[in-house]
């Protein structure tokens, strides 16, 4: 794929690399199968080119998605700049090839990488990130919001909240509980929100297959559109056996690590739809060339943050929402969930709906003072 039709810019070779270390603060815990995250975990990369302009990546941490924590990705990070310092911060694609010839896999460190050097080189370029990706099909897409408070009466009033507000998509966090008190949640919300939304469910691999098949069987006809990530992202028989056995579409995560993993999801008829995130596929390239071949194979994506990232990665997400050929079950940007965000201004989100930001570069401006001010000694 082409960088950009615009000759490369003078004074791109990448002067410096800085991994950051940040735990962010959230408006209140998220419980998901497993976990209650009470903070964001991330890491930032700063890069900076030789004219001077500035990208900012970001990743977070995503222990059972990804197996990399914080410390890995800034030992990860660090092992790599030294022999990234120097190289042409224009040849993304020759980047990416290098830190893949340092390091296997680590996927989420050189994400950050990489999305760093799409904002540098937007700004260098005075393009913005999209146009790096191929040009942009669409504005607005639709926010997934997670509904995760534990409760069905907590669920209920935050979903019929954010539907006054104009919200049309949700996802139900499940796969803590049992089984047939999750899809009783799952059915209150899907009659308290009515009919014409999209609504999910995502389990994070917290089921067994029979949990699973319980749990669809007794949400049947309830009005969820899809089921993500029912049963554990290793076990693409069970994830084929639980799809063979419900009408309800089936999606996949944490099973989704790179185009190998669509291919044989597909081939097995073991999902019909995917979630796409940078920290899994190593950056905004990895997610764009899955988003195409999902479109090939007739799969519906969804693309998103891990819970919780901020502006940076958000802003990264709707450039990518705005270059691929279909965003069908929407996007989950994340960094709506944090107390306080690090960037000057984060991506609109007006009824309901997340605007890809204008400017160049990924369109936001890191507000370094917060930056510091959440940085984690490491």
């Amino acid at each position: 794929m082409t960088t950009t039709a615009t000759a490369t810019p003078a004074h791109a070779a990448i002067r410096h690399i800085e991994p950051i270390a940040v735990s962010l603060p959230m408006t209140k815990p998220m419980k998901m199968a497993g976990v209650l995250i009470k903070a964001a975990d991330n890491v930032l990369v700063r890069v900076e080119l030789d004219g001077g302009h500035v990208g900012w990546g970001e990743a977070a941490s995503a222990h059972s998605m990804t197996g990399e924590t914080v410390e890995s990705m800034m030992a990860a990070i660090r092992h790599m700049a030294p022999t990234l310092t120097g190289m042409d911060g224009a040849a993304i694609e020759a980047v990416s090839t290098r830190m893949d010839q340092l390091m296997y896999y680590n996927q989420s460190a050189k994400s950050a990488v990489e999305m760093a050097l799409h904002d540098a080189l937007g700004k260098a370029l005075n393009k913005p990130v999209y146009d790096l990706l191929g040009g942009r099909q669409r504005s607005r897409v639709p926010v997934l919001w997670l509904l995760g408070t534990g409760s069905i009466e907590g669920d209920i009033a935050e979903a019929l909240a954010k539907k006054a507000a104009g919200f049309v998509a949700y996802k139900v966090k499940v796969g803590a509980g049992a089984p047939a008190d999750d899809a009783l949640r799952t059915r209150k919300v899907c009659e308290a929100l009515g009919q014409g939304l999209l609504i999910s469910a995502d389990a994070n691999q917290g089921y067994s297959l029979e949990q699973a098949l319980a749990y669809v069987k007794t949400v049947a006809g309830c009005g969820l559109d899809f089921f993500e990530q029912p049963i554990a992202g290793h076990d693409i028989d069970g994830m084929a056996q639980l799809a063979a056995a419900s009408s309800l579409p089936i999606g996949f995560d944490e099973g989704l690590h790179g185009i190998d993993d669509l291919l044989q999801h597909h081939a097995r008829k073991a999902a019909r739809g995917c979630s796409l995130k940078t920290i899994k596929l190593g950056g905004l390239r990895g997610v764009m060339a899955a988003a195409r071949l999902c479109d090939q194979l007739d799969m519906k994506v969804n693309l998103a943050c891990k819970v919780a990232e901020s502006g940076i990665a958000a802003a990264s997400l709707m450039h990518i929402a705005a270059a691929v050929p279909q965003v069908a079950w929407g996007v989950s940007i994340s960094n709506q969930y944090l107390a306080d965000d690090i960037v000057r201004s984060t991506v609109p989100v007006v009824d309901g709906h997340a605007e890809v930001p204008a400017g160049v570069g990924l369109g936001i401006e890191v507000d370094e003072a917060k930056v510091r001010k959440y940085t984690r000694a490491m």
